[in-house]
């Protein structure tokens, strides 16, 4: 068929068919802002203990921001290596042009995972002696050393070394040729709780085991092994958690996982996400609104509808709880949240139209609304919301 300009001065032909050409800002999308994350490696930095290295977690794309443009600002920051989760999150920072260290956080246990791994310079998480034997066959094969961490167990029960055998292992381990034992570290299980800072806490006794380990297998004549134990949590509550190297995810997109925070501490978060008003209705009083019905309105009642919903990772059980900004206002959610859209009680605004840009997360004036109040009110944790952003909100950078 031909498609010929019609008399309202449409040309068909100039519409892209590309999903490459539409605006990410058409619907809903997520806002990084880079320069704070570098802002916030370097505060970060500024705490740590002398000669003490910075890793940027940036698994699960960067906590939602995006990965790559993550790394990018934490090494010009001043990050000296990055941590991802999986195999697939190395190679794909690695084929965008990252040359930082990369430490897989995750279990690689195959061989084939492992060659993958060398072949890409990423450094694998070992947990046991049997993936000590296959890295080291691996270099041998290929005449390289294989580069890696090992990692011990010490209250977390889930990756590592059996704390009460790693020694005797070690010193197998250092007999080994062909791999280059570039870090030993383990994870804290509750350094984020109220009580961490107690000499009999859960925190203390990790810290307290994990250096009683590094005296047996005497880390000093070491020299070049990266030790490291502290998260977020851990890097804040004090420097006797820095060891040689601390690796920081939450505080470096802006939230801090402590109640308590360093008053010259000024964490900004890097990311805002927005969404357009795709529809407005006036509805009278006593109409039930959305699925199940369960909001009422109680007046006549101006809704906006807001195309974003639990399929873009806002979640549903935050129905009724939450607000969103409009020019420095909160206005109020309401009725259940659906798979692609949700109602906003728009009632007492006049300037609010169809394809007005409102705020879900992040701060206009003086409002704010950060993740760690959905954790709150879905009874979650600021990690988890963060990290549930789908892939069909476009990451916009912005500076």
């Amino acid at each position: 068929m031909q498609i010929r300009q019609t008399n309202q001065g449409f040309n068909f032909d100039k519409y892209s068919t590309f999903e490459k050409d539409i605006d990410p800002k058409q619907r809903a999308w997520i806002e990084v802002k880079g320069k704070a994350i570098e802002t916030n490696v370097r505060q970060l930095r500024s705490k740590l203990s002398k000669n003490c290295q910075f890793m940027a977690v940036v698994k699960a794309d960067g906590y939602g921001h995006d990965a790559k443009v993550v790394s990018d600002y934490a090494i010009k920051g001043g990050a000296s290596q990055l941590g991802v989760a999986t195999l697939k999150e190395g190679i794909r920072l690695r084929s965008s042009g990252v040359k930082k260290p990369i430490l897989i956080l995750g279990n690689l246990y195959t061989k084939r995972d492992l060659i993958i791994s060398l072949k890409n310079n990423l450094m694998p998480t070992i947990s046991s002696l049997r993936e000590c034997l296959i890295c080291n066959n691996i270099g041998k094969h290929f005449g390289l050393k294989f580069s890696l961490h090992l990692k011990v167990d010490t209250g977390m029960s889930r990756l590592g070394f059996e704390f009460n055998k790693f020694v005797e292992q070690f010193e197998k381990i250092k007999s080994f040729e062909n791999i280059s034992i570039e870090g030993i570290y383990s994870h804290l299980s509750s350094a984020d709780e109220p009580n961490s800072l107690d000499p009999k806490s859960i925190t203390q006794l990790q810290r307290y085991k994990f250096h009683q380990l590094l005296k047996q297998i005497n880390f000093e004549s070491n020299c070049g092994i990266k030790i490291h134990l502290a998260n977020s949590a851990g890097m804040l509550l004090n420097k006797d958690f820095h060891f040689n190297m601390v690796r920081v995810g939450l505080s470096m997109y802006g939230y801090s996982p402590l109640a308590k925070i360093d008053k010259n501490l000024s964490l900004k978060p890097a990311l805002f996400l927005k969404v357009k008003v795709a529809f407005i209705r006036i509805i009278d009083q006593g109409v039930r609104v959305s699925y199940g019905g369960k909001f009422v309105s109680s007046r006549e009642t101006k809704l906006a509808v807001l195309s974003i919903g639990y399929a873009d990772g806002v979640p549903r059980n935050l129905s009724g709880k939450i607000n969103v900004i409009h020019n420095n206002q909160l206005y109020p959610q309401v009725g259940s949240i659906t798979m692609d859209q949700m109602m906003v009680d728009i009632t007492c605004s006049n300037e609010i139209k169809v394809g007005s840009t409102m705020i879900l997360l992040g701060s206009d004036g003086d409002k704010t609304i950060s993740p760690v109040d959905w954790a709150k009110e879905s009874n979650t944790i600021p990690w988890e919301i963060l990290c549930s952003f789908k892939n069909r909100l476009p990451r916009v950078k912005v500076d």
